[in-house]
């Protein structure tokens, strides 16, 4: 069976876009897991210890949803006992993103912010980027820090109301 000229110019034009489209799916292939792939850590360094009994809870969120008390929507939590100061809190393999950090200085050890009879908190607490608090907790945009490289850092000051 012979082919003809056009045939053979078809049949090329026909592998070379199936290579072409075979190259170019697996770079974007490529790009999407790299982008998948995007992780980082975060350090959280936290000051203005009152003592060190009890422990510090330190919680991280993705969202708006429940900052910064609704633990349901808490993607990671560590209690730590505070053994120095600055106690150092590390989240690591965080996908990029934002996030933000409550944290509560519990010193009795219930896992929870304890408050008084007209809802003021007892304990000492704080927050990423450190937000001005008057009336109420910070909004989940005020305490946000990007995660968008390997290792990302945060200061954190405690405040007691008392």
């Amino acid at each position: 069976m012979k082919i003809k000229f056009y045939q053979k110019t078809q049949i090329l034009k026909a592998c070379l876009l199936l290579s072409v489209l075979g190259i170019s799916l697996d770079i974007s292939h490529s790009r999407a897991d790299a982008n998948n792939s995007l992780s980082g850590n975060l350090t959280v360094e936290i000051n203005g210890f009152r003592n060190r009994e009890g422990q510090a809870c330190v919680s991280l969120f993705a969202s708006s949803q429940g900052f910064p008390n609704n633990r349901k929507n808490v993607v990671q939590r560590q209690c730590n006992k505070i053994t120095s100061v600055p106690l150092i809190v590390n989240f690591r393999n965080l996908k990029a993103g934002n996030y933000a950090v409550a944290i509560i200085h519990d010193t009795n050890g219930d896992g929870t912010l304890n408050r008084n009879d007209i809802g003021m908190p007892i304990e000492g607490y704080g927050f990423s980027r450190n937000p001005e608090i008057r009336t109420a907790a910070p909004k989940f945009n005020d305490a946000a820090v990007l995660i968008a490289g390997p290792n990302t850092s945060v200061q954190v000051q405690l405040k007691y109301l008392d």
